[in-house]
């Protein structure tokens, strides 16, 4: 089910004061920001090999990220692993009595589909489940 690590996914207030430790500090190139509307979210990424680093930025108040960061401060919001078949991969943790986030997948960025799994079914961590369009790796 699973192919790879995806990103590891940090809730910061600003995107673009966050990336400046990244590039400053740690020399890494920001590969880009994009607003997810239907996740209420800005993301900026920072390719590391295979994974990304990924900053996720709150567009709204009121929202599930926003409330994180209200309640816990910048930090590791999630990790996220690639799949072949986000529909399959959902079902089959439903199946097996996992409690899901998503049941049914979401867009997520640079064309993903994604779904989440609920942090009480994995030890306390927000795991997301991401699909690329075909063809993009």
């Amino acid at each position: 089910m699973i192919k790879r690590v995806d990103h590891i996914a940090v809730a910061v207030p600003n995107v673009e004061e966050a990336a400046r430790f990244y590039e400053e500090a740690l020399g890494l190139k920001l590969g880009g920001v994009e607003v997810v509307e239907g996740m209420d979210t800005k993301v900026g990424f920072f390719q590391i090999g295979e994974t990304r680093i990924e900053l996720v930025e709150p567009t709204k108040e009121d929202t599930a990220l926003d409330k994180f960061l209200a309640s816990r401060g910048p930090g590791i919001h999630h990790i996220c692993f690639e799949v072949e078949d986000i529909e399959a991969a959902l079902r089959t943790l439903k199946e097996r009595g996992v409690r899901l986030v998503d049941e049914e997948p979401r867009p997520g960025a640079h064309g993903t589909r994604v779904g989440f799994i609920h942090p009480k079914s994995t030890g306390g961590v927000l795991i997301e489940l991401s699909q690329h369009p075909r063809g993009s790796h």
